[in-house]
């Protein structure tokens, strides 16, 4: 059944007002919009809640992943929610949503700026056992920025988990070829590039020339 409440056209005159101007595009009908860079995205999610009214979900999506779904890989902010009751008490409330979700935009654009700082980020944080992604990610970084001894570190960690689940197996097997080609920059740069096209063409995404660097 359509949500014949309010909340959606508040929020989304919300959004347009604050993402807008930075050049963010909204998913179809939904409460998503998109900041697109190419190889990952900046995702901002107005999140519906169990009762009328929204919360905020901001962060990154490394589209090397190659699946058909929107992810957060990266957190920015998480916010809210914030309860409808009346139009004038909440429209308010969703410019703020609005406004909150433009700057965390801007912080990640000022966090990732070119790859190296991607790179940068992802192989510094705290190893965590049984954070896979973590791992894998890290290591397709450290490779793309030509440095194969770091990458391969890092996959091995990923080989090294418990393969508790058919997309863990599926995981490692990436891992495993990536671990072999870490020293060639160029391969590693190819298989990205497929992996980001594959993945652009499963979300909908316009074809892009990429430049990973």
């Amino acid at each position: 059944m359509a949500d014949r409440s309010p909340v959606l056209r508040i929020i989304t005159s919300a959004a347009r007002e604050s993402l807008k101007p930075l050049g963010l595009a909204r998913r179809e009908r939904s409460r998503l919009w998109i900041d697109d860079h190419a190889w990952w995205l900046g995702v901002v999610e107005f999140t519906p809640s169990r009762t009328l009214g929204s919360g905020l979900y901001v962060g990154a999506m490394w589209l090397w992943h190659d699946v058909d779904h929107l992810a957060f890989h990266v957190d920015a902010v998480r916010t809210g929610p914030e309860s409808f009751r009346t139009e004038d008490q909440f429209t308010p409330l969703a410019r703020e949503l609005g406004r909150q979700a433009a700057a965390n935009v801007t912080e990640l654009r000022e966090r990732f700026p070119a790859l190296s700082d991607v790179a940068r980020y992802l192989t510094s944080r705290p190893v965590r056992r049984g954070f896979l992604w973590d791992s894998f990610d890290a290591g397709i970084a450290a490779a793309l920025t030509g440095d194969p001894a770091a990458a391969r570190d890092h996959f091995e960690r990923v080989l090294r988990e418990d393969p508790l689940a058919p997309w863990m197996v599926q995981a490692q097997e990436k891992a495993q070829e990536l671990h072999g080609i870490a020293p060639d920059r160029d391969a590693v740069t190819a298989w990205v590039t497929r992996a980001v096209g594959s993945c652009r063409s499963k979300l909908g995404l316009d074809p892009m020339t990429l430049a990973i660097s």
